[in-house]
């Protein structure tokens, strides 16, 4: 007898007795979509594994979500510290704002130029996707050219102390000032073409001479704190308004 002849089920009377007391022999069930059998075994390679979760890419997929939540929050919460209490505020202060440990934020940002940078890039990004969202919501363009400023005029205030500590790397210094051009002098045209359409405001002014004129005005808000710039800001702005 041969291999095959061995490995096959027995014929004949004595194995349809024993069938018969085995009861009906095991086959696939009909309720399970799983089939058996060498067959089977050669689709189910073919196939790949069953469908179902994938586990093993919606893991990684919430864990960046996640890293970058929390990066957001310590951005945030560095960039109101800044504000307040300057750029070289100690680390454990930024912490606390933001809820966490300070080894958190050294994990994030082993620097505190990594810090400051981050913050740099995070600010001109929350200003240059506020423009749009104020325009499409606001009351009317003259108004949500107001708030925009009011948030520019934040970011300057922290921008100039910026800029102090990452002047030693002029180049650095001069990649940061070009993205911050690039990135919102079209957001204040954006603004200021939709006020001017609206007869809110005068035709002459130009995006770029608005954003100087703002900044020089925030200049030595963080050496005098007799000196509000935003009162100044608000002057300015309101100058703009077309006389009735």
């Amino acid at each position: 007898m041969n291999d095959k002849d061995e490995g096959s089920a027995a014929s004949g009377p004595e194995a349809a007795a024993e069938r018969h007391h085995a009861g009906p022999a095991a086959g696939p069930d009909r309720h399970s979509s799983a089939a058996s059998g060498p067959e089977a075994a050669a689709e189910r390679h073919h196939a790949g594994p069953a469908a179902g979760p994938d586990q093993h890419s919606s893991a990684p997929r919430s864990k960046r979500a996640d890293a970058r939540r929390n990066e957001k929050t310590l951005l945030d919460a560095a960039a109101a510290v800044f504000v307040t209490s300057g750029v070289d505020a100690p680390v454990r202060e930024i912490a606390a704002k933001a809820g966490v440990g300070m080894g958190t934020i050294y994990r994030h940002f082993p620097t505190r130029a990594d810090l400051i940078i981050a913050v740099y890039r995070h600010q001109v990004e929350a200003c240059a996707e506020l423009g749009p969202t104020l325009l499409a919501g606001g009351a009317t363009p003259y108004a949500a050219l107001r708030q925009w400023i009011d948030q520019f005029t934040d970011f300057l205030v922290t921008k100039h102390g910026l800029a102090d500590v990452l002047r030693s790397d002029s180049t650095g210094f001069d990649a940061l000032h070009a993205y911050f051009l690039d990135r919102l002098v079209p957001v204040c045209a954006q603004l200021l073409d939709a006020a001017e359409d609206s007869g809110e405001i005068r035709s002459d002014v130009r995006a770029l001479e608005l954003m100087r004129g703002v900044g020089n005005l925030c200049i030595g808000a963080n050496s005098d704190p007799r000196y509000r710039p935003r009162r100044l800001v608000e002057l300015l702005i309101d100058g703009l308004r077309r006389p009735s």
